[in-house]
């Protein structure tokens, strides 16, 4: 028998909890750990549509990139998305579990598949957490050989799916040298500059924030969901290798936010 535990245990052997920042909730938000798993549903987003795709198939948990909870709940009426949604799950008795922050800070986590999607090599570790080793947020490495700088954003477009790419003014250089940050990464700009990268791939850049580039980088913003939806397949390729018992499911529901024109 496999148990929520023995799921979480072996999540966390990739991604230790201690690795997630301060402000996160990473971790199982819902759920005995003593259950059976009966189904796992792969997810970016844990949201009532989510937890009735978990009911319609028969699974008991939910694995997601983004805690349904960040902060405390004071209440808990149904009175917000959140609330409805832990509510129903509660309700179902489906577990919702979070991998989150820890697993952006992993060399082998969300933003070293956002290079192997991009086939960048040499990867390290874009700002290091002082003491844990190749540990710590974003990612920087070399593209196999030198590309114009709208040709690589176009692909970029391409590989992500995304309805825009945002990006700073082009350099009339050769892009070589690459960060990525999953999510949003502003707060990783002067690493990825004082790194000589040629280009940074990330999302949610406030308008001031694309000037910081200074002419020193192009910043690409290729949204939230789209910089973070390949997540899921990382999750789904971890577990199948670890687990024979269930067959992990890929949820259908889009939890993007955000529509384009």
């Amino acid at each position: 028998m496999t148990t929520i535990k023995n799921v979480t245990e072996i999540m966390e052997q990739w991604a230790p909890l201690k690795f997630q920042e301060g402000y996160d909730n990473a971790g199982l938000i819902v759920g005995d750990p003593k259950t059976e798993v009966k189904g796992v549903v792969i997810a970016l987003d844990s949201t009532e549509e989510v937890v009735q795709e978990a009911i319609d198939l028969g699974a008991n948990l939910i694995i997601s990139h983004h805690p349904i909870v960040f902060q405390g709940l004071k209440k808990i009426n149904g009175s917000n998305y959140v609330e409805r949604t832990v509510i129903k799950a509660i309700k179902n008795n489906i577990a919702i579990y979070a991998c989150h922050t820890n697993l952006d800070a992993v060399m082998t986590g969300v933003n070293a598949k956002i290079c192997d999607l991009l086939n960048v090599k040499n990867r390290s570790i874009l700002c290091l957490k002082p003491g844990e080793g190749e540990v710590g947020a974003g990612m920087i490495g070399e593209l196999s050989e030198p590309v114009d700088e709208m040709g690589f954003l176009k692909n970029v477009k391409k590989i992500f799916n995304t309805g825009a790419v945002k990006y700073t003014k082009l350099l009339n250089k050769q892009v070589k040298k690459v960060a990525v940050c999953g999510g949003s990464g502003s707060f990783l700009l002067n690493d990825a500059i004082q790194a000589k990268a040629d280009v940074f791939i990330t999302s949610d850049f406030k308008y001031h924030q694309f000037f910081d580039a200074d002419g020193q980088i192009v910043v690409a913003d290729i949204g939230h969901f789209e910089s973070e939806i390949c997540t899921q397949e990382l999750i789904y390729d971890y577990l199948s290798e670890k687990f024979t018992t269930f067959v992990p499911c890929f949820s259908k529901v889009n939890t993007n936010p955000i529509n384009y024109l």
